[in-house]
Order: C-alpha cells, then structure tokens, then sequence
C-alpha cells in the first residue's frame, strides 16, 4: 500500500513547504491591504505615506523580533512597550538636558533594555514567576523609573539639522531633496541576523526545545533557566534598538508613553506564525505580521477611520491571529 501525502496540492508544493502556508498567506493579505488602501485613497500612493509605514515598522519589528524569542519559549514580555519609551527618554535626557554626548545616550539606551532584559530574564528563569505577571510588573517599574528619572518631562532627541542629531541619519537619510529609508535596511541585516540565531545555532535550538516541552528539554540536559533567561536578554536589548529607532522618527517622547505599543509587536509576531504556547515561529512571519500592523496603523485614518474605531479593528485583527493560533494548536494536538 502507498502512503498518500496529507494536504492539497497547494500545501504539498515543495515552495510552499519551505516557506511555510501561515507566511504566504500573511504576505498575501499585506498585498492585498496596500491594494486595498491605494484603492481607496489616492493620497496612500504618495512616497511619503510609505515612509510613515517604515517609520511605524523599525520599531516594531525590532520589538516584533525581540519578544518572538519570548513567546518561542512559552512566555512573553509585556513591558518592552513601555521600556522603549523609558529607555529612550532616559538617553534624550542626558543628551538634552544634561550635555551628555550622543554615544553616551545611545548606550545608555542600549544599556538600559539590556538591564532590564537580564532582569526579567532572572525573574522567569531564576525566580519561576509566570512571564506575563513578572513583565507586567516590571512594566509599571520601568514607567515609573522613565518619569522619576526625567522629572516626569517629556523628552525630545537632537533634531537632524543641528550637530548632534546625527542619530535621526541612522534611520532615513536625506539626499537632495529626497528622503531614504535607511532603517529598512538595518531591519533586514538583523532579521537576518536573528534568523541564523534562532534557526542555525544550539541557543537557538533550546529555545525552541524549551517552548516545544519545558521537562523534556530540562532531561536532555538543556540548562533550561539559562536559555530562558537568554531569550529575555534579546528582547531587552531589541527593546533599546526600538527605542533608538523610535526617537529618530519622532518628535518627542513622554514618560507615560508606550502602553499597548507592546500589543502591536507581540501580534504581528502572532500574526506571522509565531505560537502563543511557544515552540514555534519565524523572525520572517513576524517581519510580515508587523509590517500588516503598520499598514493598518497608516492606512484606516487614509479612509476616514478615526482613532477609536481604529483600535477596535486591529483589536478584532488580533482576535483572528489568535484564534487561528489556537486551532493549529488544536489540530498539532
């Protein structure tokens, strides 16, 4: 008897095999939105309105990639929202109220989301909370520190046209009259990057095992608190880059800012393929899932769509994402 391969011919395509079903349709449903909102809206066609969705993304998808190393674990982290926020004003802060140099407030950035990644880390790993209670507290901390830090002032980078605010160049640079996305390219190079991580090195494969079956990675011999705690470190650490990118894009930050930024990032992870109960998901899926969210973000107040009505479709969008999470659980089963 000849065993009959499960699937359609669709699925059964080698292509498709290998780039994986979730991806492609997410990429289709992203090209149909452009069409869609280009459709509707002759002002979407504008170069413009294509840097304000790369603008929404870097700092998306570097929070996007970030927390996926979570949620591969089974867990998640719900302050990196709040943290790029924090992180950013702290290092504006040294640089435009206290005469700090740039680099100085750069690391300070870096350093900052690193801190709190190792801190988070050791309070799952080490300590056993549950990941969505440990971040959710060290959300309210981190906010709290961003305002005491500041003296609860917001906080504004060095514009692009003054000596030091060579930072803003890092992301988009201006040649004549005409403005580049220089962000997308660091995007890629660190999609990349963690691509290889997750997928070709042994940290990468823990991190996976321990998502897949926490006991069996742990009587395999995994150190399983310590690759937990490694993946919180990235996050951290991808959290400061946001924050980077966020401040090069914006005019200025307050220290009560960046509540429910998180929930953006972590469903364009969950859009791309990555599971909620972990052991699965891609940094490509999630590059596409945040990519969804930033046309959505750019493109419904193109159509009329006002702020409120706004949440509520990508509150609805978020639902799909997790519901369909939930039954390719249910069908792995």
């Amino acid at each position: 008897m000849t065993d009959k391969k499960k699937g359609n011919a669709f699925t059964n395509n080698p292509l498709v095999r290998a780039v994986g079903v979730q991806k492609i349709v997410v990429l289709l449903v992203l090209i149909l939105l452009i069409v869609f909102f280009c459709a509707m809206s002759p002002s979407f066609r504008k170069y413009s309105t294509v840097l304000s969705i790369l603008d929404y993304t870097y700092y998306l998808a570097f929070l996007g990639m970030g927390v996926t190393f979570c949620l591969i674990t089974g867990g998640v982290d719900l302050s990196i929202g709040t943290g790029m926020f924090c992180y950013a004003i702290i290092g504006g802060y040294l640089i435009t109220h206290m005469g700090m140099p740039v680099i100085v407030g750069i690391l300070v950035t870096l350093g900052c989301g690193l801190i709190m990644g190792t801190v988070n880390g050791l309070i799952v790993s080490r300590g056993g909370h549950a990941p969505f209670l440990a971040t959710l507290c060290t959300m309210m901390i981190v906010r709290g520190l961003g305002a005491i830090a500041t003296n609860s002032t917001s906080v504004t980078w060095p514009a692009a046209n003054v000596a030091n605010g060579w930072t803003r160049k890092i992301f988009k640079i201006t040649i004549g009259d005409t403005k580049f996305p220089l962000g997308l390219v660091w995007v890629i190079l660190l999609a990349i990057l963690l691509s290889l991580l997750l997928n070709r090195t042994k940290a990468g494969r823990y991190i996976i095992a321990i998502g897949s079956n926490k006991e069996a990675a742990r009587l395999s011999g995994v150190n399983v608190a310590n690759y937990q705690m490694l993946a919180y470190i990235i996050c951290g650490l991808m959290t400061g880059l946001a924050g980077l990118a966020y401040s090069s894009a914006f005019q200025s930050m307050a220290p009560s800012g960046g509540g429910g930024i998180e929930l953006n990032a972590i469903g364009g992870a969950i859009i791309g393929g990555t599971s909620m109960s972990g052991g699965s998901g891609s940094i490509a899926g999630t590059i596409l899932g945040v990519f969804i969210m930033s046309v959505l973000q750019t493109g419904l107040p193109f159509i009329g769509i006002q702020a409120n009505y706004q949440q509520i479709i990508i509150g609805l969008v978020l639902i799909v994402a997790v519901y369909i999470d939930v039954l390719k659980n249910k069908r792995l089963a």
